[in-house]
Parts: C-alpha cells; sequence; structure tokens
C-alpha cells in the first residue's frame, strides 16, 4: 500500500482527520478575500467578451510578415479607434475590431495586406452582427439558470432542501472566482468559454453529491447516540472522500492540461484555449468549494435544527460527565508505594475490625475444663494390672 493507501485508510478508520468542518470560519474568510477581489476585478476591468457576444469583425492574417503593434496600427488607422490584437500559437494575427459596415470592412482588409505583405485574398474574415451576439449571451444565461433550477429539484428530492442549498452557494462561489480570473487575465470569453463553464459546475456539482452522500450515510440516525455531534460525523465523512476527490481532480485535469499545452499552444487551436481554460479554473475551484465550503456550511445550517442542538448538548454533557470521572479517578489514586501500602494495611484492618464485630455477635463457644495442680511424672509409663475374671470377687 503506497503512501496515498496508507492516509487514505487512516482518514477513512478516523485515525487521523482534517477538521475541515470545525475551521470553517478560515475557510469563509479565504473564499470571501477571493470573492471580494473576483467582484471588484470584474468591475474594474470587465470582461474580454468575444465577437460572438459584443458583435464585429475578426480578420486573421495568415504567416505574417509584420508585429502585433504594426497590425494594430493598420487597422486602427481605418476603424478610428484601437482594435484588440493577438497573436495565436500557429502564428497568425489576430484583429478584433467593432461592428463595420462593407465599405469599410474592405478598407481595413487592404490595410492589414499592405502591413503585413501578405495577398488580401488569404486573409480571413468574420463578421458578426450584434442582435445574434446578444441572441447568444441570452441564450447562455437561459442554459444556466434552467441548470441551476434543475440542480435544486434533483437535490431537494434526493437529499434535502439544506443540501440544496449549499451546493448552490458552492456553485455560486464556483462561478465568481472563475469569472473572475478570466477578468484579471483577460482571457476572451467565447461560447466555448460558457460551455466550459457549465461543464465546471457539472463537475463540481458531481464533486459535492459525493461528499454530501456520504455524509448522509455517516449521519443517518445520528440523534439515536450521544457518541458524536452531527458536525463530527460530517468531518468524518469529508476527511474519507477526500484522497478519492483529489484523484478524481488530478486525473481531470491531466488531459484538460494536455489540451493547453498541446492543442492551445502547439497546434494554436483557439477554441481549445477557450475551452480548457474554463475547465482547469473550475475545476480547481471546484475540488476545493467541494471540499472547504460546502460541507461547513451544510453542518451550519444543521445546526439550527433542534434536534441537532438537543444532539451536541447531550454529546458535550456526557464528555464533561467522563472528564469528572476522570479527574475524580485520578484524585483518588496513590502516586508511591507507601501510599499503596497505607490503603492495603487500612483495608486489612477494616476486614479485622469486621471480623471481630462478627465474632461479638457470636454465641460463646464450649470450653475444655480447667485443670490445676497437675503433677506431671515424668518416666515410663506405668499402668495398673487387672485381675483375671476367675478371680474377681463379685464385688469388682
Amino acid at each position: 500500500m503506497g503512501l496515498f493507501g496508507n492516509v487514505g485508510a487512516r482518514l477513512y478508520s478516523g485515525e487521523s482527520a482534517f477538521n475541515f468542518v470545525g475551521n470553517r470560519r478560515r475557510w469563509y474568510a479565504i473564499s470571501a478575500v477571493l470573492l471580494v477581489l473576483s467582484v471588484g476585478i470584474l468591475l474594474v476591468r470587465g470582461l474580454n467578451l468575444g465577437v460572438e457576444f459584443q458583435g464585429g469583425a475578426v480578420y486573421t492574417v495568415p504567416a505574417p510578415a509584420c508585429s502585433v503593434v504594426e497590425a494594430r496600427e493598420a487597422a486602427a488607422g481605418v476603424v478610428g479607434s484601437t482594435p484588440i490584437v493577438t497573436e495565436t500559437g500557429a502564428g497568425l494575427i489576430r484583429v478584433q475590431t467593432e461592428p463595420l459596415d462593407q465599405p469599410t470592412n474592405l478598407r481595413v482588409v487592404e490595410a492589414l495586406a499592405t502591413a503585413c505583405d501578405v495577398p488580401g485574398d488569404t486573409i480571413g474574415v468574420q463578421v458578426v452582427g450584434p442582435t445574434w451576439g446578444a441572441e447568444i449571451t441570452g441564450k447562455a444565461i437561459q442554459a444556466l439558470i434552467v441548470f441551476l433550477v434543475l440542480v435544486t429539484i434533483f437535490l431537494s428530492i434526493y437529499f434535502e432542501w439544506r443540501m440544496a442549498a449549499a451546493a448552490l452557494v458552492a456553485l455560486a462561489h464556483d462561478v465568481i472566482i472563475t469569472v473572475g480570473i478570466y477578468a484579471l487575465t483577460g482571457l476572451q470569453v467565447t461560447p466555448a468559454t460558457v460551455i466550459g463553464v457549465l461543464t465546471i459546475l457539472g463537475y463540481s456539482l458531481y464533486d459535492t453529491v459525493v461528499v454530501f452522500d456520504k455524509i448522509k450515510e455517516d449521519t443517518r440516525g445520528i440523534t439515536a447516540q450521544s457518541m458524536a455531534t452531527y458536525g463530527e460525523a460530517a468531518n468524518l465523512a469529508v476527511n474519507q472522500t477526500l484522497i478519492r476527490s483529489i484523484n478524481t481532480s488530478i486525473t481531470s485535469l491531466l488531459p484538460v492540461l494536455a489540451i493547453i499545452v498541446v492543442g492551445a499552444g502547439l497546434l494554436g487551436a483557439g477554441t481549445l484555449l477557450d475551452l480548457a481554460v474554463a475547465l482547469a479554473i473550475g475545476m480547481a475551484i471546484g475540488t476545493y468549494s467541494s471540499i472547504f465550503i460546502a460541507p461547513p456550511f451544510l453542518v451550519q445550517t444543521k445546526e439550527r435544527q433542534p434536534e441537532i442542538r438537543s444532539l451536541g448538548v447531550r454529546v458535550m454533557a456526557r464528555r464533561a460527565g467522563q472528564l469528572r470521572a476522570e479527574q475524580q479517578a485520578k484524585s483518588r489514586g496513590t502516586s508511591d508505594a507507601s501510599g499503596a501500602v497505607a490503603v492495603a494495611e487500612a483495608d486489612a484492618s477494616g476486614a479485622n475490625d469486621a471480623e471481630d464485630s462478627d465474632s461479638d455477635n457470636q454465641p460463646p463457644a464450649p470450653t475444655a475444663p480447667i485443670m490445676t495442680d497437675v503433677t506431671v511424672i515424668e518416666g515410663p509409663r506405668t499402668q495398673p494390672k487387672r485381675l483375671p475374671r476367675s478371680k474377681r470377687t463379685k464385688g469388682d
């Protein structure tokens, strides 16, 4: 059994445990900082929406002989604003502008062809109207709302509404932080990004359901005993699924990282990059929330139930009684041999007193007659001889 096997066995049996539930204020503080930063960056910088959402024109210059700066200056001289110009992994120049009319569109193609010294017919052009972009945005929001409604119904039926609420909190946590990272890095938000976000929501939900299912199993009938509180049982369940969550996250992230390095980095597939980055960020954040956010939030809501509060009171009272009993046992104990001898003598004295008391209550035992003035003659024993029967007189 390897290292992770030994650690997993100790966590599953309860020999070792991380206090995820007990330290929930610490995790809440970390998540609060991340959420505040994400919202702040989103408000300040905003998202780099792709042309599919805000509309516009995208020009792709193959095998350019010009730099990103030269392409930006050439396009800006025509449109009158600063376009978004990037270089893909395949060595292509990608220029994105606002929506343009047909004459302006042709002038941009000519300017890029002249600046980059390539034929005009080799420059790819993609024009998206603002109406279509707004429609795509509405469809993405609609898909997210439907997803959240179905998740809430499923979790409420399979588990309970408190677990559904905790799962939704974790999902909102994952989405906000993921969006904040996109705003911080300036990565472009495309339809592939939306697909990736919906995928990571499903992944995060799966990991949370696995943890909640173990909590449900370990806390079934918990109010009928007084050995452990609901929070302690839930924390044990999280530890029992910890290794599984880590292994699942690692095996899921490896192919995603391969997509980022090979697909986007070497092959220059920008769509793969948009999808893979969303998946990588969401998987990491989703694993964190399913361990550090969802279970502590569930325990916090469950502890408001009267029966769970009563269970906690009983458990604490029982442990306080055990502590008092142990302290009393230690105070009655002896610390050296002389103390042990004294206790033994006291026990023996008590036993003797009890025995004397019993003898006082018994009737006096018969005693042999007392003989006084007895002379003891030493030497051979002599005994008078009896006369034969024929010589005895009648009186004998």
